[in-house]
């Protein structure tokens, strides 16, 4: 029987901009993928808590889907960096199709890279303004 081939450079930028709803996930696995389903839940529990505590600091209310985004660019990149050989035998064993990565793959690696790195500083910094000013500069 052939299966549908799984694409590695549309997982990849699936994870990279939907990542955090587990829109990746769900490409790869069906409905059926738990962590598909905890990336999914992340945001209606995150607005859940956001207005039970209204008026919380938002780093903390939405620190689910924080985590969500934050591990959904970790998964983009390690799905990226994934040799097409492997990629097959794990995602494509009876497709009749290879991946042949390019440069739009190469591409969607350096802007996640990018995007990651200042979301993390970002949330970085906001906490040790939490931590040590109490939230005085923002």
């Amino acid at each position: 029987m052939i299966a549908a081939h799984k694409n590695k450079t549309f997982t990849t930028l699936l994870a990279a901009l939907a990542g955090s709803v587990g829109a990746h996930r769900f490409y790869l696995y069906g409905k059926s993928d738990y962590w598909g389903w905890a990336h999914l839940v992340s945001l209606p529990i995150s607005i859940l808590i956001s207005h039970l505590y209204f008026g919380s600091q938002p780093l903390l209310t939405y620190s689910l889907f924080i985590l969500s985004f934050v591990i959904a660019l970790l998964e983009a990149l390690v799905t990226g960096l994934t040799p097409d050989e492997k990629w097959d035998d794990r995602h494509n064993p009876n497709s009749t199709k290879t991946s042949a990565s390019s440069w739009p793959l190469a591409l969607i690696l350096v802007l996640t890279t990018g995007i990651g790195a200042i979301a993390l500083i970002g949330v970085i910094a906001r906490a040790f303004d939490l931590l040590y000013t109490g939230g005085a500069y923002g």
